[in-house]
């Protein structure tokens, strides 16, 4: 006689194991995959990051470095340039090639066009290396940087004076360095533009009949721009502005040097005929801060321009 095995019906409990025994299975499978990957990135990262540390363990000779750097200066590259330079000056800081390589990426930066890198690292190698053979190239570096970014008159003028303090200080400290001719040009033309820079605010207070304001800016080109174009009208804008406040000494004065320095100037004609329609002429008083400003002012009263 047969026995019938009897079918039970799985419990809803049953099928809540099956589900939760196949989706463990599933999930380890996902993990040993995941642990897998993840141990594979571990060891490519591992032999990077072996890599890394060795070469900065190992780094190449400084000589190398340098070599390498100076051929991508030559080549244009000058951002992999400055970077090898860097590179040299951090790898091997007590090798001779070191000192020089903080210069050289200064240039490289200068040559890139990041200005604001050049001055950092030129500036670095004059604080910590003054006096040394560099250290003019150094100065130029930061001087250009500066003179690069000089805007026009109507412009600020912060970095035409940072270029021209720097200017300065290549011109005294190594006058005889290849750089000081170039610096010399500079410096006119910084001072120029400083000149100009004075004179269009000097006629703007003047146009609005604010003669102490107008005053202090001309003032400001006679006394530290004597050597520019500016200076002839300035001194003949003294002249119109001290009288307009009937300081009638200091309008002599600023007409007396102004004809006796410039005599054809088209702007002495113009104060000494500002002098004459009140009855006056250009004449010296010596305590005068122009007196004193101008040295080469004349000790008796001037005629009219020739």
């Amino acid at each position: 006689m047969k026995h019938r095995v009897e079918k039970f019906p799985r419990t809803c409990a049953a099928r809540v194991d099956e589900r939760r025994l196949t989706l463990g299975l599933m999930t380890g499978s996902w993990l040993i995959i995941c642990l897998i990957a993840l141990s594979a990135g571990l060891l490519v990262s591992g032999c990077a990051s072996s890599n890394d540390l060795s070469q900065a363990l190992n780094p190449d000779p400084p000589t190398k470095m340098y070599s390498d750097a100076d051929r991508y200066l030559s080549k244009g590259l000058y951002n992999k340039a400055a970077a090898r330079f860097e590179d040299l000056d951090r790898d091997h800081p007590y090798a001779p090639e070191a000192r020089k390589a903080i210069v050289m990426a200064a240039y490289a930066y200068y040559k890139a066009g990041k200005y604001p890198e050049a001055i950092a690292s030129a500036r670095r190698y004059t604080t910590m290396h003054p006096g040394t053979k560099e250290a003019a190239l150094a100065h130029h570096i930061i001087a250009s940087a500066y003179f690069d970014d000089i805007n026009g008159p109507n412009r600020d003028q912060t970095a035409t004076r940072k270029a021209l303090a720097e200017l300065k200080i290549l011109q005294t400290r190594y006058p005889d360095s290849e750089y000081s001719e170039k610096a010399n040009n500079r410096i006119r033309v910084a001072e120029d533009t400083l000149a100009a820079a004075e004179m269009e605010v000097g006629r703007y207070y003047l146009k609005k009949r604010n003669y102490i304001a107008a005053i202090n800016r001309f003032k400001t080109v006679v006394k530290d721009y004597q050597t520019t174009a500016h200076v002839e009208e300035a001194l003949a804008r003294l002249t119109e502005s001290y009288l307009a406040l009937g300081i009638v000494n200091e309008a002599q004065t600023a007409a007396a040097v102004l004809g006796h320095n410039f005599p054809q100037s088209k702007w002495y004609k113009d104060a000494y005929g500002l002098l004459a329609s009140g009855g006056l002429a250009p004449q010296q008083d010596s305590g005068s801060w122009i007196s004193k400003a101008w040295k080469s002012l004349p000790k008796f009263s001037l005629g009219g321009p020739g």
